[in-house]
């Protein structure tokens, strides 16, 4: 069995007032997606990993790529319009086998734990469809402007990556998505259309996504704390 991540990095970072996608801005001399990528190439677990991205930073993927020795750094290929449409273009350029495991991440996620990576990887040799959550603490509302209702929170969660699936379960339900002019906001939403169980794996707060020049900020702050 081999096990590829795949990133998708074609996102401009609308939130974050730069001039680069955010994936590429630089904190504390390195690109986020760097950071990221490290995981990855750290795990055990991990044997390949695809970047989808826009052409025009296939260059600099290859600068990261020499600069921090991602040595499983395998494929760059061209992203898509959508999210869903850039991990397609992976899959399908990943030569996998029906029951090798596709490990999905966000490029602006690069605090994964190893530890939570390595439990959902194992977790899904078992389960076949894994995503890294976590429980809601505060009390969840629905509405527009005026409050219109409450949600149970023992029975929600913030759903995170990465996303593990096996090769042929995924491929399939992201034909299916294609077919029906799908999108959803991540690979579990299609796996859920095409009526597939998928595994909650618990995930961590530390496990955030950079979507906001606050994010961004707190990142920084966590690399200044490390490097001390």
């Amino acid at each position: 069995m081999t096990t590829f991540a795949i990133i998708p990095s074609g996102g401009i970072g609308k939130r974050i007032d730069s001039s680069l996608p955010k994936q590429y801005i630089k904190i504390r001399g390195k690109e986020l997606i760097a950071y990221t990528l490290e995981i990855f190439q750290k795990s055990e677990l991990i044997d390949k990993i695809i970047v989808a991205a826009q052409s025009e930073y296939f260059p600099l993927l290859e600068v990261i790529k020499e600069k921090y020795h991602i040595s499983k750094l395998d494929k760059t290929i061209e992203g898509g319009k959508e999210r869903q449409d850039s991990v397609f273009n992976a899959l399908i350029s990943a030569n996998a086998n029906d029951d090798d495991l596709i490990v999905v991440h966000d490029a602006a996620r690069p605090l994964l734990s190893q530890s939570i990576l390595t439990n959902a990887i194992n977790q899904a040799k078992t389960f076949d469809n894994v995503i890294v959550a976590i429980k809601t603490n505060d009390t969840l509302v629905s509405g527009n402007q005026f409050v219109q209702g409450y949600i149970d929170r023992n029975s929600t969660y913030l759903v995170q990556t990465p996303q593990i699936s096996k090769y042929k379960i995924l491929l399939d339900a992201m034909k299916l998505a294609k077919n029906i002019k799908y999108f959803g906001t991540d690979e579990s939403m299609l796996l859920y259309k095409a009526s597939n169980r998928i595994k909650i794996v618990e995930g961590s707060p530390n496990n955030f996504k950079i979507t906001s020049k606050a994010d961004l900020d707190l990142f920084t702050n966590i690399c200044d704390i490390k490097e001390r």
